[in-house]
């Protein structure tokens, strides 16, 4: 039986302390999730045998990669225990794991002080870390939309899209801020660079504080608070979601309507740089960062235009429309970008990041709608989190290996266009919610 959203069981929360819980969050959470693969180098030489030598700079992007095959456990658990016993506690407990993860890589002893523990440390911190991030969008997301009022779901949860591109701007910045003391010299020479490297992860302190305090002053959802009244809560949430044909393929949704995120986020955003760096274009680190940081400029200005017109016009348009114009814009972007020009490539990375808009603004609220509150956290969790290890966390991976295989480095482009249609072939067959209320079961 749906009940309305409408129907509040306590007093409201104001919508900005509500939106700050939410966003400040997802900033937190994305930027310790994303100081590490920015202060890559700098860990393979302090934490790793070979002076930052290529197998230690591996090792440390094997732990990156192994954080989103951790993903999915964290959904599960945070999940289930979201919709058993609270959205409001499991965001409290997800913003203290990440901060003290990161804050411990931040006072960590170096290789030369403690041997093989350094880098079996780091990589144990890093899996904590994916644990985290499992359980945050899902959280965060569902957390903003159940107290989102009615006609706004979309423009309410978008901000908290800004804020996780807001975080990884602030992560690009931090680590070009301190990318002077990052080389084996600066780290060796005893002054200010041997521990310059620290500031970026010892941040996570006061940001970790700061998003604790916030969450934990508010109470529960009002979906929450009444299915918890009522008796509805679920006793095992995960099995129900694979109980009914509906939910099973809803989860199927979750899973394959995030495609496009691979070619999105982790390849438009967080190869970007390497790939600008490369000898095919040619750019410095200055430059590089230049033009990534006016597409990321450009789609935090985008989202929230995006989450109000699909409030307007529905989910499943504006995803689809978005998925159309990738597949459109891409491989053009991409030829803008590896001309070398700079202005010509900022306007394509920006011409990419304005599509892309439509859909990462879209996506978090379309998957929340698609399960009633009983189950929502943990089904929810689950399908974009396996996602997110199978097509996002290994796309950056991949597209390196693509590149140097064939020579073409075009392969991003494909890849945007090959996952933007598998987003648009998925969204087709869509029922599209966001007219109706949330359901509680």
């Amino acid at each position: 039986m749906s009940s309305p959203v409408s129907a509040q069981t306590t007093k409201p929360p104001s919508r900005n302390k509500v939106l700050a819980a939410g966003c400040v969050g997802i900033f937190v959470e994305l930027y310790d999730n994303g100081i590490f693969a920015f202060m890559a180098t700098a860990l393979a030489i302090v934490f790793f045998p070979g002076d930052g030598a290529t197998g230690a700079l591996t090792f440390v992007f094997a732990g990156y990669a192994v954080s989103f095959f951790v993903r999915p456990l964290g959904a599960v658990f945070f999940g289930v225990l979201g919709d058993r016993i609270g959205r409001q506690r499991m965001l409290v407990a997800v913003i203290m794991l990440i901060s003290v993860a990161t804050a411990c890589l931040g006072f960590l002893p170096p290789y030369s002080a403690i041997g093989i523990a350094a880098p079996i440390l780091v990589i144990l911190l890093r899996v904590a870390q994916g644990f985290s991030v499992g359980g945050e969008a899902a959280g965060a997301m569902t957390f903003l939309a159940e107290h989102a009022p009615e006609g706004k779901r979309g423009l309410h949860t978008s901000y908290a899209q800004v804020a996780s591109f807001a975080a990884l701007l602030t992560g690009t910045l931090v680590a070009f801020a301190m990318s002077p003391w990052l080389s084996l010299e600066a780290i060796e020479s005893g002054g200010f660079g041997a521990w310059a490297w620290r500031i970026p992860f010892l941040v996570a302190v006061p940001l970790g504080l700061i998003g604790w305090y916030i969450r934990r002053s508010l109470e529960d959802t009002p979906n929450f608070q009444r299915l918890q009244k009522t008796g509805g809560l679920s006793r095992n949430p995960l099995k129900e979601a694979f109980k009914t044909p509906e939910h099973r393929r809803a989860m199927l949704y979750a899973l394959f309507i995030p495609l496009m995120n691979g070619s999105g986020y982790y390849v438009l955003f967080s190869f970007m740089p390497s790939f600008l760096q490369g000898e095919k274009v040619g750019f410095d680190i200055g430059t590089s960062l230049l033009v990534t940081g006016s597409s990321l400029v450009a789609i935090c200005i985008a989202i929230p235009f995006m989450g109000a017109l699909s409030d307007k016009i529905g989910r499943k348009k504006v995803i689809a429309g978005a998925a159309v114009a990738m597949a459109v814009v891409a491989i053009p972007s991409y030829a803008m970008i590896a001309t070398g020009i700079l202005p010509l490539a900022v306007l394509g990375a920006c011409l990419m990041a304005v599509v892309f808009a439509g859909h990462t603004a879209v996506l978090h609220i379309l998957i929340v709608e698609l399960f009633p509150t009983r189950i929502r956290y943990s089904a929810y969790g689950l399908g974009y989190n396996i996602s997110a290890a199978l097509f996002g966390g290994t796309a950056p991976l991949l597209m390196t290996w693509l590149i140097g295989l064939t020579g073409n480095i075009y392969v991003p482009a494909f890849y945007a266009v090959i996952t933007a249609l598998g987003t648009l072939l998925a969204v087709l067959s869509l029922k599209d919610r966001a007219h109706v209320p949330l359901r509680d079961d």
